[in-house]
Parts: structure tokens; sequence; C-alpha cells
């Protein structure tokens, strides 16, 4: 029988994490104690999506007490190198830009002081003056002939155009009886952690040689990149990681630049540095997932079976390629058939690059945009022939006799029973019943969908699989990569207690609750003799570049090679018992504390004694069993092999099934959608601690919930960033998040040392799509894209039937288009001053410098262009600005068109105001006018939901104080209307 542990964990034991967590004792990056001496880091950022770095000017800032540096991409051209990629392209993708920008919050240099509050002040008087370019954000756009290049080196915005063919997917659309496509724009979005990006570093001259302290989750390759990138060999880039962060959902793989930009900086500056970032920079300059333009198309015959997919994917990687993308695109290659069994397959993969944020992983990577055109699809399959949907999935659905089963695409499942997993939702979550409520709702004229959604949730990525987006000939010529290396390390101390410590960087997820389990169970102890330490310091710790905690590899890999680790140890430790005891090894059990014979259950010896014996008595150990003091396990699974010559790609090791259903409820009047029941089934094969993961459900639930219906990064056609605050950027409340059923079905796997299967990401994969066929069932629609907001739900309810407005109201005006940033207004006032009055004060240089607010100047550069230094702000924000202001088309005293930009650190604006003159017949002027302005930069991103109230209270002020002030002494108050347009363009206050 061999040497017998306990059972594996016990089912939802307490956590371990929780009593520091909810007390506030969780020690995350800023509750670190830093080196006396350390400074502090603030960055300042391009209000430019695209734009020449024409010069920085420091003497501000740096004559600001406490600033001790200002440094720029050019300090930095010496000591760094750019990012590798993971694409072989001509692309300098650097930490901070050195000559060019090239998106909204781009870093153009640091200030480093004393404390961080002298470091913001300082950033705020960095002056940096820019030559617009423009710019392009729509992936299909850069594409174009005319699309702005944003590296000329490179020769276009396309990075990479690679074509795939498994089968014979041409005979099958050829043979087919029907084929169907869809077009899918999946958006833009993050995942929005409570804790933010957070760093220390040091620079040892002696060593040459980096510390580095960041909330890096990994992966652990990027430790090569940042190395790299840092110019020293990676044994001296020391790279540790706190206790605890808070959350991550994959976007903390994306500290890396700013690792390198901050390590830099201590270079320079002799002293530790350390940056914590900001909400505000985070949204604008962290990490956003990819957003991708898909067209679909299926070959299938008359009763919905599939037979053949042609995938046309164009992924938008913003302005970089940043390792380790496009991981996006490429990590669900062996997936792309989802839970179906399609035997022809083509593909082609395009990565583009437009103004915008560089993206990175965010949780669940490239399943989300896979699944949603796939189960699309399906229900359009299902809504052309008649069918039920429930159906038509049915047949496509790969049998469980099959496994485990290869994809078309070279995947190999390992595990499942697809079919047995939808009938048992379908009866435990209770279908029928939900039928017969969509059959009420709609006799009663409300607008009800239900929503399917079958995936294979993907986890343990094969470290081969980004190199499918080379040619097989670039394969061959680089060597071979794949497997998923995984490790940890077990050790025992002189009084028999337990240290187990694993290269994976949790985010709240519970690993000390989970290996502590595993590791006492395999030992006979109890739990709490167990500690797991939770940071990884690259200089001590066992690693490899597979390591970190991405692509739901716990459960899977890091428990599985714990478990390993600890198997080791406990048979070393076996050997050592029995030599004492005189005893065979197999004969024992290890439980209760004690090592004992199986047979004879009082030949036993404390645990504590048997594990220190390697410390007390050495002399006592078999000289063929060596020290049982620490073991250290690597595991990587053998079926993870490299991509074939043929591009198959086994992506994953292992591979969950998720079957959702849900109804759904769209208000007529408002758009809101409301969801009337929400179950979702799992196969996450064993399962470790059911608590974990339900709460894993639960939260991938909440944060697809999110993407599906709130969260959407929205750009303006120039590439201005317009979500740059959570009051534009919306993430569900507890109050928006429905019940959820969650169901489960165990088909271990048998590929992993413990059968689990990742559960982390799943529903971020199924849940947005299942919504969507719900409200397209509704709404009786064929395309619908993300997010289903209430204005779009309510556009889509409405239709051609949009009522017209009340008699003598004025007609509404076309609604702005997603990412319209242009503020609009009119008016009308009287004054009591003439009309040639009024027009002298529009061209009096000293009066402009008395009324206009936050001014420090205006100079008259001729009768009709003036220039002026301002400070202004809207919301959190508040910078300083160079206004020009030019007069044209005058017919005085009667008419004049004001034309107006501003720019400055924090964004720039530009826009027209016609303002006319005319008696009122009784001595005074009616003044009327008309503006039309848009802004951009950090005003843009924070100010979205202030830009148009602020305008407002802008004009209303100014008339105001015209209304009081006209034909008085004070002759300020015309002028206030002049500064009107200027301030609305920009959409601030003083």
């Amino acid at each position: 029988m061999g040497i017998q542990g306990e059972r594996l964990i016990r089912p939802s034991v307490e956590r371990v994490e929780d009593a520091a967590l909810l007390s506030g004792g969780g020690r995350y990056i800023d509750d670190l104690g830093i080196r006396p001496g350390t400074l502090h880091a603030a960055i300042v950022r391009s209000p430019h999506a695209h734009a020449d770095l024409l010069s920085v000017d420091k003497a501000a800032a740096l004559a600001l007490p406490g600033v001790a540096a200002v440094i720029t991409g050019a300090d930095l051209a010496d000591i760094t190198a750019g990012l590798v990629p993971a694409l072989r392209v001509s692309v300098d993708a650097r930490a901070i830009a050195v000559d060019r920008v090239r998106y909204v919050g781009e870093p153009v240099a640091i200030v480093v002081a004393a404390d961080r509050y002298r470091a913001e002040d300082g950033a705020d008087l960095v002056n940096v003056r820019y030559r617009s370019r423009p710019a392009v954000v729509d992936p299909e756009a850069a594409l174009g002939e005319s699309a702005p290049v944003l590296h000329e080196d490179a020769g276009s915005n396309l990075m990479s155009d690679r074509r795939f063919r498994y089968g014979d997917p041409d005979a099958a659309f050829a043979a087919a009886a029907h084929r169907l496509a869809v077009t899918v724009r999946y958006p833009r979005n993050t995942g929005s952690p409570m804790e933010c990006y957070g760093i220390v570093a040091e620079y040892d001259p002696h060593e040459d040689a980096y510390d580095v302290l960041a909330n890096f989750q990994g992966p652990f390759s990027i430790h090569a990149v940042m190395a790299r990138a840092l110019k020293v060999p990676g044994n001296r880039l020391r790279l540790r990681t706190p206790p605890d962060s808070g959350g991550s959902f994959g976007v903390k793989q994306g500290v890396a630049p700013y690792a390198v930009l901050i390590a830099a900086a201590a270079r320079i500056v002799g002293r530790p540095v350390k940056w914590v970032e900001d909400r505000l920079e985070h949204l604008a300059g962290s990490v956003s997932a990819t957003n991708r333009v898909t067209t679909l198309s299926a070959a299938f015959d008359g009763e919905g079976r599939v037979t053949a997919l042609d995938w046309d994917q164009l992924e938008d990687c913003g302005a970089y390629l940043r390792a380790p993308e496009p991981a996006t695109l490429y990590r669900m290659h062996g997936n792309m058939t989802g839970a179906y069994a399609i035997p022809h397959v083509r593909i082609r993969n395009r990565v583009v690059l437009t103004n915008k944020l560089p993206t990175g992983l965010v949780r669940g990577f490239g399943g989300p945009q896979v699944y949603y055109p796939l189960e699309r699809l399906m229900q359009r399959i299902a809504r052309h022939l008649g069918l039920d949907p429930l159906e038509v999935i049915r047949r496509n659905l790969i049998p469980a006799e099959a496994f485990p089963y290869r994809t078309a695409t070279g995947a190999l499942y390992d595990s499942g029973d697809y079919q047995q997993a939808l009938d048992d939702a379908a009866r435990y979550g209770g279908l029928a019943d939900l039928l017969d409520r969509r059959d009420a709702a709609r006799a009663a004229g409300r607008l009800y969908g239900i929503g399917f959604t079958a995936a294979v949730e993907p986890s343990v990525s094969n470290m081969g699989y980004i190199t499918a987006v080379l040619t097989p000939a670039e394969r061959a010529k680089a060597g071979p990569k794949n497997g998923a290396q995984s490790t940890a390390t077990v050790t025992l101390d002189p009084v028999g207690t337990v240290t187990v410590q694993v290269a994976s960087v949790p985010q709240g997820q519970g690993h000390r609750t989970v290996l502590a389990g595993i590791v006492a169970d395999v030992l006979g102890i109890p739990s709490a003799q167990v500690r797991v330490t939770t940071d990884l310091d690259t200089a001590k710790d066992a690693w490899s570049i597979a390591s970190g905690n991405y692509s739901s590899r716990f459960a899977a890999a890091v428990a599985g090679v714990a478990h390993l680790a600890a198997t080791r140890l406990r048979d070393k430790l076996a050997r050592i018992a029995a030599a004492q005891l005189n005893i065979r090894a197999e004969d024992l059990v290890f439980a209760g504390g004690r090592v004992s014979s199986r047979s004879n259950p009082d030949a036993s010896l404390p645990f504590a004694r048997v594990a220190a014996t390697s410390h007390w008595s050495p002399g006592l150990v078999p000289d063929d069993v060596g020290a049982a003091i620490r073991e250290t396990a690597f595991w990587t699974p053998p079926e993870l092999t490299a991509p074939d010559a043929e591009d198959h790609v086994a992506s994953s090791l292992c591979h969950g099934f998720i079957f959702d259903f849900c109804g759904v409820e769209v208000d007529r009047a408002t758009g809101k959608l409301r969801i009337d029941r929400y179950v979702t089934m799992h196969d996450c094969g064993v399962i470790l601690h059911p608590g974990m993961v339900e709460g894993q459900v639960r939260g991938g639930f909440v944060q697809a919930l999110g993407a599906a219906v709130y969260e959407e990064l929205v750009y303006g056609e120039d590439g201005a960033f317009l979500s740059g605050t959570l009051a534009d950027y919306l993430l569900p409340t507890a109050t928006e998040v429905p019940e959820l059923r969650i169901l489960h079905l165990e088909s271990p796997s048998p590929f992993t040392p413990l059968g689990a299967k990742g559960v982390g990401e799943g529903n971020c994969m199924s849940t947005p799509v299942c919504l969507a066929n719900a409200v397209a069932d509704a709404l009786d629609l064929d395309a619908v894209d993300l997010p289903l907001t209430p204005a779009k739900l309510r556009a889509l309810v409405a239709g051609a039937d949009e009522p017209p407005p009340p008699a003598g109201g004025r007609p509404a005006k076309a609604a702005a288009k997603a990412g319209d940033r242009t503020l609009r207004g009119e008016g009308a006032t009287v004054v009591a001053a003439t009309p040639e009055a009024v027009w002298a004060l529009l061209l009096d240089a000293d009066v402009l410098a008395s009324v206009i607010p936050g001014a420090h100047g205006v100079r008259k550069l001729s009768d009709t262009h003036f220039t002026a230094d301002v400070t202004l702000g809207v919301g959190p924000v508040k910078g300083r600005y160079a206004a020009d202001i030019t007069l044209s088309d005058l017919n005085p005293p009667w008419g004049a068109t004001l034309t107006g930009t501003v720019s400055g650190g924090l964004g720039d604006g530009g826009g027209t105001g016609r303002i006319t003159l005319e008696p009122d017949g009784a001595g005074g002027t009616r003044i009327a006018y008309t503006y039309e302005a848009a802004v951009g930069g950090k005003v843009a991103a924070v100010g979205g939901r202030l830009l148009d109230g602020a305008a407002r209270v802008v004009i209303g002020g100014f008339f105001a104080a015209l209304a009081r002030r006209a034909g008085g002494a004070d002759r300020t108050g015309p002028l206030r209307r002049l500064l009107a347009p200027l301030l609305a363009l920009m959409g601030m206050r003083s």
C-alpha cells in the first residue's frame, strides 16, 4: 500500500489569511518599512495621444525645496534599454518617452523628492512642450494607408499577420448546407484592483545591481525583460514581492516597466526611491485588456452541427507591444473550437498598434474575446435554423467517451462529461421554471430573454504557446519553448515545525490556507504546525520563468508541486523512522502527529522527533537517505509540448468546463438590465477547498458582470482618454450583483498531481456572452456588442419607434457617439451697455489680464491676437496652461468669432465661438453666443462628467457678473464674456 498520510485538505477550513486582512493587519507594499533617506517619485505623463516631445523645462521644479531630481527619458537613455517584446519587431518600447509620446499617460519625466507631496508639486511645475501628431485609435483604421504610423522603423502599424489551417476548412465550407458569420468588436476593460502599483527600488553601484520590491504578479519570464532593460545580468536584479497584494486580476504584471523606471531613477539619484501609483494613473497608464475585432464564420448542417470555423481576429495592443503580448491573442489558440467537436478550422491573427495604453494580461485573458463571438455564433445558428439554442449547443459538444480529446488546433482536453454537466445544470438550476417565467413575462408584454453559454476554461499555460506567433521556421531557429515549471520548497526546522515556500504570488486567493492543509495532510500533522510564506525573493527562493500567479495555475500546478515536495520529504522521514523502529518504511502511516506502524500502532514516534533528526542527530540518518531538512520540487507536465511544424498548439495543460444560463429582463423605459436568475455549472476537477472555489466563482462573476454591463476604457477619436475616474469607468457594487446559483461536477484531471483544474477565470469568459445572448433573446437581436449599458439597450429597444419630441419643443440633438468629448452650447443675455462699449472691451489686454480667472498675464500680439498663462482646474485636477486667443470674422461692433487653444501638462483643448451684439432698444445690448470645443489629456480623462457642468457654471457666472457690472465704473463684466468660451472649451473653473 505504501507510505500513507492523511486525506487531502479538509473541506472549507477557515482561511488563515482572513484575520489579518479583515483587521487591517495585511502587509502590503505601502505598509512595509523603507530605509532612511528613501526618496519618493511622481511621474509626469503625456496629455497627448501622439506628439513629438520638444523640450522638458525642469527649472521651476528643481527650484522647489525638497526636489532632488527631475529625470527624463534622455537622462535614462544610456543606462536603460527598450523592453524586449515577445515578437521581434522594430519598436523601441522604453519605459519612458525619449523624443515622442504615443498614448495619453505615457511617462515623460520623473520628479524625485523628499516626500510624495513635494514630488507631486514638483511634477506640476515641469513644463513640457509638445508638437501634436495625428493619432489613430481604431484598429481597423490603423491598417489604412493614410493612417499615422506609430513606429516608422516598423514600416506600418501591423506587427504580425499569421494564417493557420487545420483539417480541410475549404472543403467543409464548400460542402456545407449553411454558412453564417458574426462580427464582434470586443471593448477594452481592466482589472481595477483595490491596491494599485507600488515599487521601492535601490541601486548598489559596487555590485552594479538592483534591488526592487514591487507588487509584481508574474509571469517571471518578465524578470529577464526587466534585467535586460536595466542593462544588467539577471542575477543582478533582485526582485522581491510583499507578503500581501491587494488584488491584481492579471494587471500587476504590468508594473514591470515602472520597476525599470524607478530602479533607474534610484541609480541616478544614488538613493532608494519609492513610487506608489494613484487611481488616476492606474486607469490611464497601467494595463488594459486588448480590444479585438473578430469576424467568425461557421459551416453547419440543417441540424445545427458545425463542421468548420473561420476566425479573423484583429488584436489592438495599444502603442507598444510589451511582453508577454500578444499573449492575449494566442493563449486560447488550442481552444478555438471551445467545448465543441469541430474538425476543421481556419484562423487569421493580426496584431496592430494604436495610440492607446499598451495592453497586458487581464483576468481570463483571451477567453472573453474568443467565447463572445463563438457563443454568439452558436445562438445565431439556432436562430437561423429555428432551433432551441440549448439543443444546438448539445449537438456540438465533445462526447464524454472522447476524452482525453485533441482539438483541431492542438489542445489536449484532459477530462470531462459536458453532456452530464448540461443535464445537471438544467435539472438543479431550474431551467424548466425559467422557461415558464419567460413565457409569462412575454405574455405580459415584458422584454425577457434566456441566454446559454458553454465554455472550456484552460489553466496552467504552456510557456511555449506564445511562440505560435512565429512561423515554424522562426521557431526552429529560436529553439523550442514549452512547459509550465512550478516550484515549491518544504522545510523542517529543529523542533519539527514546517515552512512552505512556493513561487506564486497571491492576490487574495488563499494560498496559505490551501498549502498548509495539503502539506499537513501529507505529513499527518495539524495545519497550524505548517507556516506558508507568500512573498518571493528571486535572489533566495526557487523559481523559474513560468513562476507567478496567473492563468489559474495555483490549484493544478502550484498546490500539486507542494504536495510533491511534501511527499518526497515524507518518504525520507519514513526511512529515518523505519531505521529507528526497525520496520519497513512502506509499513508506516503519518497521522495524528505521529509516525506509526500500520500493523503495530504501538511502534511509533512523534513526528517532531523524526523531523528533527537531521538537525539534532544527523548520525542517525541512513547514509542513502541524506538530510531530511528541506525538499525543493520542480514539476512540469510532459503534455505541454512545443508547437509543432503544423502549428498545433497545446496552449494549456488542463481544461475545466463551464455551462451557464440566465434569465434577464430589459426595462422598456430605461433600458436597465435586470438579472432574474443566473446559474453557473463548473467542472474544475478535484475541489481542494469548496469555500474558496465558491469565492473564485463569485469573484469572477462580479468582474464579468462589470465587463458585460458597466466597464469600458473609452478613447476619443484623437486618442484622448475619457475614462480616467471611477465616475466614468463604472464598476459594479454589491447592490448590482444578483444571487448566483453555483453547481459542480467533478472530473479529476489525469494530468495534474491532485486532479485539480483551474477555476479562477471561468466566469470572466462565460458570463459576458451569456448575458448578451439573453439580451439578444429578449430584444430579438442579431447583433449586440458590450457593454450592455442602459443607454445602449434603451436605444435598441426604441429602434425606429422613438417617439417624436413634444409639440412646440426643440428637436433633440443627435446623440454623441461613444468617445465624443465635444462641448457645445448657446445662449444670450442683455447688458446695460452699448454695443460699441462692449466691443471696445473685447480688445483691451489690460482689462483681459484683470478679469481672466487664474491669469498670470495677458500679452497682446496684435489687435485681434492675445496669449495668456492661466491656472485652471476641473474636478480633482488643476494645472497651468498656455492660452492663445484669436478674434476673426470681425463685424464691429456687431459680431466676432473667437478661436482659442490651451495646452499644458494636464491636457489641451481647442474650440470656436461666435459672439453677436445688437441693441436691445432700451440703451443696452443683447449678446448671443454659440460655441463648440473639445478637450483632451488628463482633463478629459478625469472630468468627463464635470465638463458640461463646469462650462455652464462658468458661462452662467459670466452673465450674472455682466448684468451686474454693465455700464458701471467696473468695466470687467463684458470681458468675462470673452473668457467664457475659452473656459468652456476647457470645461474648467478657476
